[in-house]
């Protein structure tokens, strides 16, 4: 499944902080904790807890937030189907670094062990 260019905007536009709250419920939900989905973030993005609530503050959108992420260079290690696209088949940089965080939140509401999720 090929992304648009409209979905590509779309994500490129979307706000971190209107996201984040769906991502703290959905684990929280299925027993894990907001501490590990800060690792989580972290481990991906290199932010740690007070620079993902400065992005929030200033309701930064999804292309600024990884615009200025060091990305995990073991990124290229999650794979799978997340919101219906196979996620290394994405072409677009930044929709594919917003599905390696939607993918890598999945897991852990999953019960996938920490270790496995870090790609360690």
């Amino acid at each position: 499944m090929k992304t648009t260019p409209k979905h590509n905007e779309r994500i490129a536009k979307m706000t971190f902080a209107s996201v984040y709250p769906h991502y703290v419920t959905k684990v929280e939900k299925k027993g894990r904790t907001v501490a590990e989905l800060h690792q989580v973030i972290e481990w991906l993005t290199g932010y740690d807890k007070t620079t993902v609530q400065e992005f929030i503050d200033a309701k930064a959108t999804f292309e600024t937030f990884f615009d200025k992420a060091e990305l995990n260079p073991k990124a290229h290690l999650i794979k799978g189907v997340i919101c219906g696209y196979r996620i290394e088949e994405i072409d677009n940089a930044l929709t594919q670094q917003v599905r390696f965080l939607d993918k890598l939140v999945d897991e852990l509401a999953r019960g996938r062990k920490m270790e496995k999720i870090l790609r360690e």
